[in-house]
């Protein structure tokens, strides 16, 4: 959705508008976790996204100001997105969707790990997270 549409003036409503449909937050989570990812790296991807709903998506939050293109390194050919300060500041949303996963889903050994971490010192880790993502 355009940053200039909205639905209402709820801070809820306004974001959803940007990331709550069902694949922008896998694209964050891919981009927060992975640090950076090529167009191929979210299509292998095991929710299986289709092309034409990826391409909607990554328009949609780079026009929002989420997330960024950046010139591959090795490939003329292929862009790196990244997550600007705005997607950034999507980390402390994106630890309480997990820390509440797990206590109804069966996770995955690593996000485990992650959120073991998390439970150590939240605050510390999310600062520390943030720190590393900036470096990108």
């Amino acid at each position: 959705m355009n940053a200039n549409k909205k639905r209402s003036d709820c801070p809820i409503s306004c974001s959803l508008d940007i990331w709550g449909d069902k694949w922008s937050l896998l694209i964050i989570r891919d981009l927060m976790f992975k640090k950076t990812c090529t167009y191929g790296d979210f299509l292998k991807s095991e929710e299986k996204i289709a092309t034409n709903i990826l391409a909607s998506r990554l328009q949609t939050l780079e026009q929002n100001g989420v997330i960024e293109k950046l010139d591959h390194p090795d490939s003329k050919a292929k862009v790196l997105y990244k997550l600007t300060d705005k997607g950034i500041d999507l980390l402390p949303l994106m630890i309480e969707i997990n820390l509440w996963a797990n206590n109804y889903f069966v996770l995955p050994e690593e996000r485990k790990a992650l959120i073991k971490e998390v439970k150590k010192d939240k605050e510390k880790f999310v600062k520390s997270w943030m720190k590393d993502l900036k470096k990108v």
